[in-house]
């Protein structure tokens, strides 16, 4: 536990959705204006294709790929690499092949075999390529252990994208698909299975929340039929929720006692509640506030200083709302100069980035009004979401790592 907390107090992006899965840090130094030409610290050519968010410890970001070694027909042989790269410089330090075979199943041709974010505690390194297994890796590339869940049939074949979570002495893995969905919680030394409970649950990609709320380790795993909140030691359920749409991606966030859940397939929906008021079978009658408009399908909102910022389904449409409240700062509202956005907001200090497909990257002014401090352009295509790590800006494109720092 004291190896997580460490990783939170020297900011590092350990997880997903960074140190408290939020998608924010307090401050960071990064530029607000940069481009190929300048504020690009360095950049890095990545191998194959990976969708995952960098996560960071100990100076070197953990990132996993998906390369086609024999492109055959139905599906091509792949190899799945994990890797690690030196924060300072943007060296490869070590890759490593954990498995090559041919894929489970396809995937969406926008989504990789490599979308789900490893996560660190600062002395191990846990990889899911779903189907294709879970790798637990030391900080230099050795593989600890690895374990085969089975396989996965995601709906119309669209691919994998929950990520692992590291939670105290556990990882748990969100297991939703078309077959028999479930959760489970592996040991973080053995990889042992320590429980596993069954989901009554169509395919999802939201990547679960740990939080201790009360002195109780609960883990909030969003889904279309009801979002839950499991009991960390022994995987029983505390409480449920419905009200999502089909194809829930969005991460579910936990900030100041409160709860919020979105996604925005085939409907609209954002429910925000005290998570102390949150047992058994929950009704809507006990949410303090929600929006049934303009909310995301794929990319998760930022919670930053008491307010929520959110995007318009894959659009660079921009909602923010007071957190406590709900109460509308602005929006909805265009970012412009951007169109489709599939990264997942971050924010910093006083600004919030929103990261376009095709290489523009807006940097807004934290508030209560929409205001562009800098809209860049890097050479790239860019669904991964951002990374912060203490003053650098990780952007991983479909090419390239670019970190963005001062000299």
């Amino acid at each position: 536990m004291w190896i997580a907390l460490l990783l939170v107090w020297n900011g590092d992006w350990h997880q997903w959705r960074g140190p408290n899965a939020t998608g924010a840090v307090e401050k960071s130094g990064f530029p607000t204006v940069f481009s190929e030409s300048g504020g690009v610290a360095w950049k890095t050519p990545l191998p194959g294709f990976g969708l995952s968010t960098p996560v960071v410890a100990n100076g070197t970001a953990f990132l996993t790929s998906a390369v086609i070694v024999e492109d055959q027909q139905p599906l091509p042989e792949v190899a799945f690499l994990v890797m690690g790269v030196r924060l300072t410089d943007g060296e490869v330090v070590w890759q490593r092949e954990v498995n090559k075979t041919v894929p489970a199943e396809g995937t969406h041709k926008d989504a990789s075999w490599a979308s789900p974010s490893a996560v660190t505690n600062g002395s191990v390194v846990v990889a899911s390529f779903g189907s294709q297994g879970i790798y637990t890796l030391d900080l230099s590339g050795q593989i600890l252990w690895s374990t085969d869940l089975g396989d996965m049939q995601t709906r119309r074949g669209f691919g994998e994208g929950s990520s692992p979570v590291i939670a105290n002495d556990l990882v748990i893995i969100n297991w939703d698909h078309e077959g028999d969905s479930f959760i489970a919680a592996l040991g973080l030394k053995d990889g042992k299975l320590r429980w596993k409970k069954s989901r009554d649950e169509v395919t999802s990609w939201s990547t679960p929340l740990w939080v201790n709320h009360a002195g109780t380790d609960q883990v909030i795993v969003s889904a279309t039929g009801s979002t839950r909140g499991y009991r960390l030691d022994d995987g029983e359920v505390i409480w449920s929720l419905p009200g999502m749409t089909l194809n829930t991606i969005p991460s579910p966030i936990f900030a100041d006692g409160m709860v919020y859940l979105m996604s925005g397939f085939r409907g609209n929906a954002l429910q925000a509640f005290e998570l102390k008021k949150a047992q058994g079978d929950m009704t809507e009658s006990l949410l303090t506030w929600s929006k049934d408009r303009d909310t995301p399908y794929v990319p998760s909102a930022v919670l930053h200083r008491g307010l929520l910022y959110y995007l318009k389904h894959n659009t660079a449409v921009l909602t923010c709302v007071d957190a406590k409240n709900g109460e509308l700062a602005y929006g909805p509202q265009r970012v412009e100069g951007l169109s489709n956005v599939y990264a997942s907001l971050v924010a910093s200090d006083d600004r919030v980035l929103v990261v376009g497909r095709d290489g523009k990257i807006a940097v807004l002014a934290h508030g209560k009004e929409m205001e562009i401090k800098s809209l860049n352009q890097l050479d790239d295509r860019f669904d991964a979401s951002p990374a912060i790590s203490g003053d650098t800006l990780l952007l991983r494109g479909h090419k390239n790592l670019y970190a963005i720092a001062a000299p």
